[in-house]
């Protein structure tokens, strides 16, 4: 069963969001830019994250350093998974601030 368009946009919000808390409450030295839908976390070593919605296919985008990876919503377990590795969205972001800005941050809320 695919997600309506409005409970998409609820997920990609509430994610979003929580994703702002997350780095906000961490020590990090970064930049939070939040527009048209898109979350731009700024590292001060210049590498960014980037998250988008991509509506058409009912699916979170991540840009990072390493490469592009899409997300779907598993509504059974109530979590994103990168649609290529199933790895979760929570996992990914645990390596990828290590390794973008050598900090472990605890991403298991989204």
């Amino acid at each position: 069963m695919s997600l309506t368009e409005a409970r998409f946009h609820d997920l990609v919000d509430a994610t979003q969001q929580a994703l702002e808390d997350i780095f906000d409450e961490s020590d990090l030295d970064i930049d939070l830019e939040s527009s048209a839908g898109v979350l731009t976390v700024k590292f001060e070593n210049g590498t960014q994250l980037i998250f988008s919605r991509q509506e058409p296919l009912r699916q979170l985008w991540l840009a990072a350093r390493s490469g592009g990876f899409h997300f779907d919503f598993n509504e059974e377990d109530n979590n994103w998974q990168c649609d290529t590795s199933d790895e979760l969205l929570s996992e990914m972001l645990t390596r990828l601030v290590f390794e973008q800005a050598g900090v472990e941050l605890d991403f298991d809320e989204i």
